[in-house]
């Protein structure tokens, strides 16, 4: 192998290292506040955000790494703080890459502020939709409810709770993405986008005071459901 080669292949292997890193500390982030952030809503269902952070994950290095971290995640919590065993890993990890890989596909197509509305909306219906079967299916065999028990909480339980876990994901997710990348570029640890190197115009626009504003509404409205379902107001 010749010295040019090897010149060519070294900046291509500290980048893939680079990557695994960054993957690495989002892995951290995730299960932290997957940790410190559980807040029982009803029932035996609990919402935790460590969607956001592989959501924010998704949207910077793609939909496969998100669904990487995402079963990384998933496992180390499965053998430490999880009482649901390899059921709970399975509905966990769907749960995830349902909403999260979605929605980082479709901003990897679309690369603005609509773009990653879109995906997260995107996300959050399909996540809803696949996580209502899956609890119709699952649920029984490790809960032990009788099928027809869990049948009839699928549109008051199950329903709203998807819904309430994705507008708390995607409104978080809009509030605080902008603020880390942006952190993340800083401190040297993400490249520039192609879009401050070739369109500043892009950058600069690309957070709308609008978008900040309805992402404030709806986290505020998911807030007031979590505080009703819980029965405190």
């Amino acid at each position: 192998m010749s010295g040019e080669t090897l010149k060519k292949n070294a900046p291509a292997s500290g980048d893939r290292v680079k990557k695994l890193v960054q993957m690495g500390m989002f892995c951290a982030v995730a299960y932290l506040l997957m940790v410190v952030g559980r807040i029982p809503v009803v029932m035996f269902l609990k919402y935790d955000p460590k969607d956001v952070a592989i959501t924010v994950a998704g949207f910077i290095f793609g939909p496969l790494s998100a669904a990487l971290i995402s079963v990384v995640v998933s496992l180390v919590e499965m053998f430490t703080v999880s009482d649901t065993g390899v059921i709970g890993l399975v509905m966990n990890i769907l749960s995830t890459c349902a909403y999260v890989c979605t929605a980082a596909f479709i901003y990897k197509r679309l690369h603005t502020v609509k773009g990653a509305v879109i995906g997260l909306v995107t996300g959050g219906v399909l996540m809803t939709v696949v996580m209502l079967l899956w609890n119709y299916l699952v649920t029984p065999l490790y809960m032990g409810y009788p099928r027809e028990a869990v049948a009839a909480m699928l549109l008051p339980v199950f329903l709203p709770f998807n819904l309430l876990k994705a507008g708390l994901n995607g409104a978080v997710t809009m509030l605080v993405y902008k603020p880390v990348v942006t952190a993340l570029r800083k401190a040297g640890l993400l490249a520039p986008s192609a879009s401050q190197d070739g369109n500043p115009a892009a950058v600069r626009g690309g957070f709308k005071w609008g978008v900040c504003l309805m992402s404030v509404f709806v986290l505020a409205t998911c807030i007031l459901l979590v505080l009703v379902m819980q029965g405190r107001i």
